[in-house]
């Protein structure tokens, strides 16, 4: 058993710049009950910039870009290339379905942005529409290659695991890491939408494991610094590596170095508590820096165990993944 978290430790923040997204997972929202925020709800580029460079003044080292899709939203090329060159901020990332990348990856690439995730669930077109809603294969997989002819790296593929869904694809995926220098990360489906719906498709990340060691050896690989909760290993004749994130079967709640900040400013110290802070009202009324760095102090220190009231256990998110950026 891990360490409780230290605020010290806590250097990594994932940021939502919206809530939009061209696709429809079954696994990340209800969507028949999704309402979309209104525009003027959700932080202005301006505002984003300002809040990550205050977090990069109290120990943020780390910054991921999320949505929703963040590829639909305009502007955000132009925004990456501010937020790289932040005071503080050594680390930035993306996180995408791939819909957008084939034409957007080259000028991503332009902004010193190289670390990037591609969500890609399963290899087959027919199932892929299945789990997304839309029939958007061919450009998520022509996206990859892109990116891996770019130079992105580290380059991750994240798949979420989904009984009688595309379990029978675990090998095929893991060989992406075979063929390419690339990172495939398998993930625990999470209850997101339905309890009823999670129970059905769960399918803990050990039975993965005991199907890829047909593959060979698996060996683990040191993780760094700002790392997220993947457990990380290489296998030998592999170009890249294959992950494991066990967020039900194994939390890695001592261990999470992250905190979370919406599409509408609310910061969140866990994803599955209910807890949130609000920093857009404060940020639009004039709150300063010192006072905003002291809201980010505040959630390091809720999330750390350090206050009266520590975050509530939960096993679910109080909203939709959509809304909250994964």
């Amino acid at each position: 058993m891990g360490e409780e978290p230290t605020t010290s430790r806590i250097n990594y923040l994932r940021l939502s710049v919206t809530d939009r997204c061209n696709l429809r997972c079954r696994y990340c929202t209800y969507w028949r009950d999704w309402r979309k925020l209104p525009s003027g709800e959700i932080l202005r580029y301006e505002e984003l910039l300002r809040l990550a460079a205050v977090a990069g003044e109290i120990g943020i080292s780390k910054v991921r870009i999320t949505g929703g899709e963040p590829l639909v939203r305009r502007g955000l090329v132009e925004f990456l290339g501010k937020l790289h060159h932040l005071p503080g901020i050594t680390k930035v990332c993306l996180t995408t379905n791939g819909v957008l990348l084939p034409e957007q990856a080259p000028a991503l690439y332009d902004t010193g942005l190289r670390h990037l995730n591609i969500s890609l669930d399963t290899l087959r077109r027919e199932r892929y529409r299945q789990i997304t809603g839309k029939d958007h294969l061919p450009e998520v997989l022509a996206g990859l290659e892109k990116a891996a002819a770019l130079g992105f790296h580290p380059l991750k593929i994240n798949c979420v695991v989904l009984k009688g869904i595309n379990d029978d694809e675990v090998l095929d995926l893991a060989m992406l890491a075979r063929d390419h220098p690339c990172q495939v990360r398998f993930i625990e489906l999470m209850p997101t939408v339905s309890q009823e719906w999670w129970q059905r498709h769960f399918l803990p990340l050990t039975e993965v494991v005991r199907r890829l060691t047909l593959l060979g050896p698996l060996v683990p690989s040191t993780r760094e610094a700002t790392a997220g909760p993947a457990r990380i290993f290489q296998v030998p004749g592999f170009q890249g590596e294959l992950g494991f994130i066990t967020p039900m079967s194994g939390h890695h709640c001592r261990t999470c170095n992250r905190l979370r900040l919406t599409a509408d400013g609310k910061l969140r110290p866990c994803l599955l508590a209910a807890t949130e802070l609000d920093l857009k009202e404060p940020l639009r009324q004039g709150l300063g820096n010192d006072l905003l760095g002291y809201l980010f102090q505040e959630a390091m220190e809720l999330k750390a165990g350090k206050v009266k009231h520590p975050l509530p256990p939960s096993r679910h998110s109080s909203r939709s993944m959509v809304s909250i950026g994964g």
